[in-house]
């Protein structure tokens, strides 16, 4: 869904397009022409005859003169002593002053009475101070105005967002005096621009790097030609000619001679010139930039950029679309300037440098990001690694992605993040067995138990191509590996293995969290009498664990294999259920890269995996297919002793 659209030109944000309220007070002493500034806005002429003193309110609906969807309320007020009680009301529930003064008097009074008022009231609203009946001081040109009255009272009211001279006998700036109000509100100076210290706003600062870097698409540091064309087409929807993009870097080169290089503007003068522009009191041109790139007047990232709707039906799964895939590979290659093929912890910083930092979940502990996907020899994450990680946190946190491809600056032309994931066909059951058909995923989760030290972080170790450790190191938090797959017939797919440490028990009590997995896999150590007993008694506590595809792995199978104590072997119990027998592997095997292959087809094949019990035929468990298979050889063996029966008896008559 997108979050805006275009309009006379341009891209309007989608906080824009729903219908805002800006509700103007004119102020100002008696005499001073605001009734007529009114009447001149709605009647596009000036009334000679006598109007009331005070106007009502009035309404002027969007797109009559007005930036888009804003509807403007305008109310007039008195200055009598009398009114002041209903003047101050006005002033409370206003979003922007036009105070409005005409003779040397009334100008006295804008600092000594007027605006010391509204702060007397707690009223902190932008004021636009308006010079009315320029027509009466015509010899008087604008420049020595601006000069001699406006500037020093706006030195010293910092609340004062603009000024301009009007004439409402000669219908002169009528119109932009309005407009400069309501742009006073949607395109406010203050989260900008500090006066006081003549300079942009840290917050100001951040966006506009953040928007440098998303732009600077080579990552040199400077924003060329084409990088500056393209900017400009995006936030304004025109191109800029070449005499244009020069007098740019002239006019940033007046400011600083360094900023403007043979390769582009540097960000230091791509900030520099946002700051020419509200010195010059056109913020509205920054505010495009910052609303096309989807900031709030809060300057913070809109929500609905950030967090849009994306709802995951029942037993499906969130993955990357092949566009979400080009990204973040895209990303990868860009970043990866030695070209070592992984990237180092500068090359990372660099690469989330308009984001948070890493996401929450990838630095949780010791045993998260890198250590959690293929590194290379120097401990930096591979394009493989890469993919796989974005991978996992896409399926554990869709939300997360969408969040950093935001930051990280994926913007389609729908201007919506969902498009670079999808969603997976919702996993089936078949009306008779209820077995799981085959999975259309194509990342895949399994948990790992088993008893302590039967081998399952050194299985983790192995799944991610780290050396074998001999030293034991018990796993208390959760534990995940991930890296991609590659299946017989050339097909990858992503696997998660996942070691749940001290929280197994309350992972398979919680029916949501364990139906989350593709796939368990039990592992014991074929070497330990006494390794295959915690399985047994792990699947009799959790009777549920039954409804889950598994597959049993003997790890350790280099060292002398031992008889596991108890009424059945685990070959004979794996035969019991109905499954194949568990694979006998050793991590330090080179063929060990065969388990984690049967583990995802076992996982994208379910109903290979499920155990005869508890298919979900009641208590029983009954397994239809084998109730099939011996029912056929039932009504075999019936006909074959029918025929013997009837030729007997034919053979006695």
């Amino acid at each position: 869904m997108a979050t805006g659209s275009f309009r006379n030109g341009r891209y309007i944000p989608e906080t824009l397009l729903t219908s805002l309220e800006v509700r103007i007070c004119l102020c100002g002493d008696e005499g001073t022409g605001k009734s007529s500034i009114i009447t001149s806005l709605v009647k596009d002429v000036f009334v000679t005859h006598k109007i009331q003193p005070v106007l009502p309110q009035i309404t002027i609906p969007p797109n009559i003169g007005t930036p888009e969807n804003v509807t403007t309320t305008i109310v007039d007020t008195s200055a009598l002593p009398q009114e002041r009680t209903n003047l101050n009301k006005e002033l409370r529930k206003s979003n922007v002053i036009m105070l409005v003064y005409s003779d040397h008097y009334s100008y006295e009074r804008v600092a000594l009475f007027w605006l010391p008022h509204f702060r007397s009231l707690g009223v902190n609203v932008p004021v636009v101070l308006c010079a009315n009946k320029s027509d009466l001081s015509a010899n008087i040109n604008t420049e020595q105005i601006v000069e001699e009255e406006m500037l020093p009272v706006m030195a010293e009211f910092k609340e004062i967002d603009s000024c301009i001279r009007t004439s409402a006998r000669e219908h002169h700036n009528i119109n932009e005096a309005f407009y400069l109000c309501q742009k006073a509100v949607t395109d406010p100076i203050a989260p900008l621009f500090d006066s006081k210290e003549s300079n942009l706003k840290p917050a100001c600062v951040s966006a506009l790097e953040r928007i440098f870097y998303l732009c600077d698409k080579d990552q040199d540091g400077y924003l060329n030609d084409k990088e500056i064309c393209d900017f400009q087409q995006k936030c304004f929807n025109k191109s800029l000619g070449e005499e244009e993009l020069e007098n740019i870097k002239q006019a940033i080169s007046k400011y600083s001679a360094t900023v403007v290089t043979p390769k582009g503007i540097s960000q230091e003068g791509f900030v520099l010139l946002s700051r020419i522009f509200a010195e010059k009191g056109r913020h509205e041109t920054i505010w495009i930039i910052l609303r096309t790139f989807h900031y709030t007047n809060s300057l913070s990232l809109q929500n609905s950029f950030l967090t849009p709707k994306f709802d995951i039906p029942p037993n499906s799964s969130a993955e990357l679309s092949p566009a979400g895939y080009r990204f973040f590979v895209d990303l990868f290659l860009l970043f990866d300037r030695d070209n070592d093929g992984g990237l180092s912890p500068t090359e990372l910083s660099a690469l989330f440098a308009p984001t948070p930092g890493l996401p929450p979940a990838w630095s949780a502990d010791s045993n998260s990001f890198p250590s959690s996907t293929v590194c290379n020899e120097a401990n930096h994450i591979t394009l493989q690694g890469w993919l796989a990680q974005w991978s996992m946190t896409t399926f554990f946190s869709p939300k997360t992605t969408l969040a950093y491809l935001a930051y990280l600056g994926y913007d389609p032309p729908d201007h919506t993040t969902t498009s670079a994931l999808h969603l997976t066909t919702p996993r089936k059951r078949t009306r008779r067995s209820k077995r799981p058909l085959k999975t259309d995923r194509n990342v895949l989760l399994a948990y790992v138990l088993g008893p302590p030290s039967s081998g399952k972080s050194s299985l983790l170790d192995a799944f991610l191509s780290r050396p074998f450790s001999p030293t034991y190191h018990p796993t208390i938090k959760p534990r995940v590996a991930v890296n991609s797959v590659e299946l017989p017939g050339g097909k990858q797919c992503t696997l998660i293995l996942e070691e749940l440490g001290e929280l197994e028990p309350a992972i398979l009590e919680n029916q949501s969290k364990l139906t989350t997995a593709d796939i368990l896999v039990y592992t014991y150590d074929s070497a330990d009498p006494d390794s295959f007993a915690y399985i047994l008694s792990l699947r009799n506590q959790y009777p549920h664990l039954d409804n889950m595809p598994a597959l049993f792995v003997a790890l350790k199978a280099d060292m002398d294999k031992s008889t596991q104590r108890g009424d059945l072997q685990p070959e004979e119990y794996t035969t019991s259920l109905g499954l194949q027998k568990p694979l006998h592997v050793s991590v330090t095997w080179g063929s060990i890269g065969e388990v984690f292959v049967q583990i995802a087809e076992a996982a994208l094949w379910p109903g290979s995996a499920m155990p005869s019990v508890g298919s979900g035929e009641g208590e029983e468990g009954v397994d239809w297919v084998r109730w099939g298979v011996v029912g056929g050889a039932v009504v075999v063996v019936g006909a074959a002793v029918v025929g013997i029966w009837r030729r007997v008896r034919g053979g006695r008559e």
